[in-house]
């Protein structure tokens, strides 16, 4: 992939001059509401209006086209219908005008005129090397150097912002709705931009001009297509280097309407899910909900290294416990044992009866002891096996309800630690007193337990994220190079495969029914017959795979019934020969593969195979330097990981030699970049190794 260079936007976001293309002095127009929001931002540069009616507007006075207008302005704002819009970005152009936000709709989202006319405008934007904004946007506010060219009504700014989030959306209301929600819960908003149609600029060039001050703490993103991934990836790598946290929702799980690869890796590695991967990897905070992003931004604003360990849970209500659990392990978040000398430690504060497990309940103590909650969620946090703190507390009346905030706000305040403080009750009222001091102290609350431990493990995905070292670029494996392009037959595939070091079953490919013979009389009954071309990259489906050849006799007749059932689907199809393989004992079928997303790059997948693979799409995608190690982890996770830990007698499965054979995909994806995907279906697994009996490769051609 070739990285792109940002495109300029600082005359856009921090312009000298800005032109009004429609101004109206009429409250409530767009062309008003822009320049009353230019005018409360504190903009102090130079203003000019077109109007075609009016000679001034609010003591500025209009010109009455484009063409009348100062050369080599930095920024205009066209508040104008679709149909005059490619003439006015073309009129801008003539006039030297470096930036323009376009506001209107009805381009390329309308349909083909619509695209028509969004060509036609970028056409003249690019030549002039003129920064667009949209069209289909709502403009942006630069809360930062005070910079609004937005027609959503603002007025004043509460105060100027020195330092905050940065919001990038590509679309509007979402801009609004992330901007209001955030600004609710006390966040600084450095700026807010939507993006729209991205007809020249996108969220790649304002998100590098983001990342290149000091005013951006930490970036949300609201994306429906990133545009220029290579470029994408680069900046996130840039923001990881600058420890500055991005927190993404990318709505569209379900696959793009495009041709996979010949293999399920490529159908079920969707593109939300590559990209979900590859960004997480990269150190990307993915969410799925717009809760998620609310309530995860304001826990990482605080805490941006997050934790890579467990969380403990801190509660006053034993019933929460089992809750708890059911929760925490439905997202994957662990609840570490405590260690001996804090379990010590807590026993010594609380009653004999209280059970000291994590999650912990204090039980009623806190309404004689007030200092309770404070020093057991000090105790928790200084466990070195936990690395987050939830706690979850009844509220009790407004005088309790201060108890729990004095005693716990000074430890959540001092935490190295990230801590989710949250109360139960979901809209009941709560004490003023105690609202004013969560706030004045700087704590987020959570009136939903389920939210706050939702949050956490989002903030602990992060940290783990973080915590890997920067994604490997090379290989660690010497791959030899490969049996040919195009689809590889399997034989070839295998041998390719095998020289990696995946183990294969025992076997030859057989030219004529002599050699099979031979070969089966080599390595012993029973046995398996499979066309070879790269023409059958499934074979069974035309009747090439016979299985259970139990002697000499069975392998005579299932050798003329497999050339048959080639004849009769694929008429005049010249075969490399037959594969002759020992038949597999039974095992646990699991897949495993790799895909090179022509976007996002690589990435591998591993499953349960056999018929689970369509039934259940039970798969886990991950980035493709991972160890063996981390992927044997990942394998844990599958829905159907019991099968793997054995079950009703049956011994644990060797999921360590699955996990090796799929990290030899990852680094024969990382050392060739040719193939474009591989997949091993299934992956036979057993107590004592795992072996490949089917392969497909597909490389380019």
């Amino acid at each position: 992939m070739v990285t792109e260079s940002p495109r300029p936007v600082a005359s856009l976001l921090r312009p000298r001059s800005v032109a009004i293309v429609g101004a109206s002095p009429d409250p409530g127009t767009i062309g008003n509401n822009v320049l009353a929001n230019l005018e409360a931002s504190g903009f102090s540069g130079e203003i000019h209006l077109v109007s075609r009616t009016r000679d001034e507007i609010g003591g500025h006075a209009c010109v009455k086209s484009i063409d009348d207008l100062p050369r080599g302005l930095d920024a205009a704002v066209l508040v104008v219908p679709e149909a005059v819009v490619p003439d006015s970005v073309e009129a801008c152009a003539r006039r030297g005008i470096r930036s323009a936000v376009v506001f209107a709709s009805g381009f390329a989202e309308a349909g083909d005129a619509g695209r028509v006319s969004q060509e036609r405008i970028t056409a003249a934007a690019q030549a002039s090397g003129m920064a667009l904004l949209g069209p289909n946007c709502i403009g942006f506010t630069n809360f930062v150097d005070g910079v609004s060219m937005t027609f959503e009504p603002l007025g004043a700014p509460r105060e100027r912002c020195r330092r905050g989030v940065a919001i990038i959306a590509q679309s509007g209301a979402m801009t609004t709705n992330l901007r209001v929600a955030l600004l609710a819960k006390d966040v600084p908003i450095a700026s807010a931009i939507s993006t729209g149609n991205e007809a020249v600029t996108g969220i790649e060039d304002f998100l590098a001009d983001a990342l290149d001050g000091d005013a951006t703490e930490m970036v949300v993103l609201f994306v429906e297509q990133v545009r220029r991934p290579a470029l994408f990836l680069d900046l996130i790598r840039r923001a990881r280097a600058r420890r500055i946290p991005i927190v993404m929702l990318h709505p569209g799980r379900t696959e793009r309407a495009r041709t996979a690869a010949q293999s399920h890796t490529g159908a079920l590695a969707g593109d939300h899910a590559v990209m979900s991967c590859v960004l997480a990897n990269e150190t990307v905070l993915i969410v799925d909900t717009l809760d998620e992003l609310f309530d995860v931004v304001p826990l990482i604003r605080r805490w941006p290294r997050a934790a890579s360990l467990g969380t403990a849970i801190l509660t006053n209500s034993g019933a929460f416990r089992g809750v708890a659990y059911d929760f925490c392990a439905e997202q994957g978040l662990d609840l570490p044992s405590l260690s001996p000398a804090i379990a010590a430690r807590l026993k010594a504060m609380l009653p004999a009866y209280a059970a000291i497990d994590n999650p912990l309940d204090i039980t009623t103590i806190g309404i004689s002891q007030h200092d309770i909650f404070g020093r057991t969620a000090e105790a928790m946090l200084d466990d070195p096996q936990i690395g987050s703190l939830i706690a979850a507390f009844i509220p009790g009346s407004p005088q309790l309800q201060m108890v729990r905030a004095r005693s716990l706000l000074p430890v959540i305040q001092k935490s190295e630690k990230p801590v989710a403080f949250s109360l139960f009750g979901d809209e009941t009222p709560l004490s003023p007193d105690f609202t004013a001091t969560v706030r004045e102290g700087g704590v987020t609350l959570f009136r939903s337990p389920d939210r706050a431990m939702r949050a956490m493990a989002c903030l602990t995905r992060f940290g783990r994220s973080l915590a890997r070292p920067p994604r490997a670029a090379r290989s660690t494996l010497a791959v030899p190079s490969l049996p040919g392009r195009g689809t590889i037959a399997e034989h070839r595939a295998k041998a390719f495969l095998a020289a990696c070091g995946i183990a294969m079953p025992e076997g030859a490919l057989a030219r004529d029914q002599g050699d099979a013979q031979a070969i089966a009389a080599r390595i012993g009954f029973p046995v398996v017959l499979k066309a070879q071309s790269a023409a059958l990259p499934h074979k069974s489906d035309v009747g090439g795979v016979m299985l259970g050849i139990a002697d000499a006799t069975a392998l005579a007749a299932a050798w003329d019934r497999l050339f048959a059932n080639i004849a009769a689907a694929r008429p005049g199809l010249a075969l490399d020969g037959v594969l002759v393989e020992r038949a597999a004992k039974p095992g646990l079928e699991m897949l495993i593969g790799a895909r090179r997303d022509p976007d996002w790059g690589p990435v591998l997948v591993a499953g349960l195979g056999g018929i689970w693979t369509e039934a259940l799409k039970d798969i886990r995608v991950m980035p493709p330097d991972l160890d063996a190690d981390a992927i044997a982890a990942e394998l844990r996770l599958l829905k159907g990981a019991s099968l793997l830990a054995g079950s009703r007698g049956t011994p644990p499965l060797d999921i360590g030699a699955a996990a090796r054979a799929a990290a030899t995909l990852g680094q024969i994806m990382l050392g060739e970049p040719a193939i474009r995907d591989i997949e091993i279906n299934p992956l036979m697994v057993y107590p004592d190794g795992a072996v490949a009996l089917d392969a497909l490769i597909v490389a380019a051609e």
